[in-house]
């Protein structure tokens, strides 16, 4: 569905903060799509949510987005330029609508990927119709591993570098360890993922779980986490379901007593939680508090407080730094030729960060920092809930370690 003619957005499972959020963002967001015809225009498309419960992410995403073309004069090859945002309401839905923006908006590459299913689907479109697509928001392995190609590039960090950025952290804790983690694709690759590193430091595993997705009653589950003691709870588990869990741990009088940690949170995430229940050691790709950030991060953090009169989050940055890459791609290759811009997009650069961001050339993964941040001891403000713990790594050569190598990343681009 394009931007005319999308339903309401529908927002399940979000407190009425989140909701009210959401509105008010969506409202402030540009007319993507409605004057395309106005004048001849560059358009890049945009595959993103607007209704179910990652209605809010999008928005931020779109808005991140929107930011970074505002910075480049809203202009590319110094022609205007605009986006086209079309639903990703599931991964049939997205690929449809993705092949809409190649063949009816003739767009000239797609920013998209709410989630894991949906980037899954664009990048087997993008790498059909031989077009540049941007990966924002998905963490599934499999992007820049077996299901990896040359015309798809993925900016969220793999699941298994985020845990690996944390595990130090969370073994200084101590290293009897609790999974609790959602059976899905996600939970069980941060269950995987740790597991490993558990074990590589000679720890020991106190207790497991499965839960299935959508579970509202922990109960029974936190008193196991009490019995078997750990040092540290595993949680992963997503959006509502951690909302849940964390109320819960806190009714149960375990909050403060065992660090509960999840590799990967978005800002909304732990937001939807409240200040009275919200704990943890997360990982995310960035927050506007980090006194490292550079001055072009600050820039962005800036313009996007001005345009939509919230603070940016951690979606927002990766709307921002897609669209960032993949315009600085396109200006690099000069040209708008799709083979150009996938040659041009693994060379590219972002230098003016704390530390560069850059696709890595053989797998397209976008290698930038990782944060791991503590839930505040007293949170004082909704929109500021984090304390930045670690800065992972701590130099840009300590990148391509962190990533991986490329024996055990599995992926083979193909040629153009």
């Amino acid at each position: 569905m394009s931007d005319e003619t999308v339903s309401s957005p529908s927002i399940t499972g979000s407190t009425r903060r989140g909701i009210l959020a959401g509105a008010a963002l969506a409202a402030a967001l540009p007319s993507f799509g409605r004057n395309a015809s106005a004048q001849s225009v560059l358009k890049i498309g945009v595959s993103l949510p607007k209704q179910g419960p990652q209605t809010e992410q999008g928005n931020f995403i779109a808005g991140g987005i929107q930011v970074a073309l505002d910075q480049a004069g809203g202009k590319l090859l110094g022609q205007p330029c605009q986006t086209i945002w079309y639903d990703e309401p599931n991964a049939q839905g997205a690929q449809q609508n993705m092949q809409k923006l190649i063949d009816e908006e003739k767009v000239i590459g797609v920013i998209g990927g709410g989630n894991s299913a949906t980037a899954l689907a664009l990048s087997a479109v993008a790498k059909r119709a031989r077009i540049p697509l941007v990966i924002a928001n998905a963490a599934a392995r499999e992007l820049t591993g077996k299901s990896c190609n040359r015309y798809s590039f993925s900016c969220q960090t793999p699941v298994p570098v985020t845990c690996r950025a944390m595990a130090p952290y969370l073994l200084q804790r101590g290293k009897k360890w609790y999974f609790l983690t959602a059976n899905y694709a996600f939970g069980q690759d941060i269950a995987n993922s740790f597991r490993e590193l558990l074990k590589a430091a000679g720890g020991t595993e106190v207790g497991s779980d499965q839960t299935p997705l959508g579970t509202t009653d922990y109960s029974s589950f936190v008193l196991k986490i009490r019995q078997a003691k750990p040092d540290v709870v595993i949680a992963g588990v997503p959006g509502d379901d951690l909302s849940n869990f964390l109320k819960q741990y806190a009714e149960i009088g375990l909050k403060g007593r065992i660090p509960v940690a999840c590799p990967i949170i978005g800002d909304s995430d732990i937001e939807a939680v409240g200040a009275a229940a919200a704990t943890g050691i997360y990982g995310k790709p960035w927050d506007r508090q980090d006194p490292t950030n550079s001055a072009k991060e600050k820039e962005f953090a800036t313009a996007f407080q001005a345009r939509y009169g919230k603070p940016a989050n951690d979606k927002a940055f990766l709307g921002w730094i897609s669209m960032t890459m993949l315009l600085g791609g396109i200006e690099a290759a000069k040209s708008t030729e799709p083979a150009k811009i996938v040659t041009a997009l693994e060379s590219f650069q972002v230098r003016d960060m704390a530390i560069p961001a850059r696709f890595r050339t053989w797998d397209h993964q976008l290698l930038h920092r990782w944060l791991v941040v503590g839930v505040k001891d007293k949170v004082t403000d909704p929109r500021d809930f984090f304390d930045i713990l670690e800065s992972v790594p701590k130099t840009a050569d300590g990148l391509d370690a962190l990533y991986g190598a490329q024996a055990d990343i599995g992926c083979t681009l193909g040629d153009l």
